[in-house]
């Protein structure tokens, strides 16, 4: 039946690093954490001169591992604003159609069973 669910609905899991989730297929993960992973590993190979660090990082921007990057930001924040758009208040949480929640459950299966037990009530 949470296949069936999941299948058929839009379901996010929105969590971070540090709260690790069992995923099925076909879920989008949000996770929280994704930019500021992006952002460490951009700063990290930079030169602490700040006119060198503003150059290097140009370079790394034109550069085609810089484009996939601005693309992976891009994503990271699109994860953060439709986790904001609807009020995740804590992580992990299972959304299923931008509707349902499940706070707290890491096994996102069984999230899901929990979500279509309360849907087909």
């Amino acid at each position: 039946m949470a296949a069936i669910a999941s299948a058929q609905a839009e379901t996010w899991v929105v969590t971070d690093r540090a709260h690790p989730v069992t995923l099925p297929a076909g879920v989008r993960l949000i996770q929280l954490d994704e930019q500021q992973r992006l952002e460490d590993l951009l700063s990290r190979s930079l030169p602490d001169d700040p006119e060198q660090a503003a150059r290097a990082a140009q370079r790394v921007m034109n550069s085609p591992q810089g484009q996939r990057l601005q693309q992976e930001l891009a994503k990271a924040q699109q994860d953060l604003t439709d986790a904001w758009s609807v009020g995740v208040a804590k992580i992990p949480a299972v959304v299923v159609d931008r509707r349902y929640v499940v706070y707290g459950q890491p096994d996102v299966a069984a999230a899901l069973r929990l979500i279509e037990a309360r849907r087909t009530r």
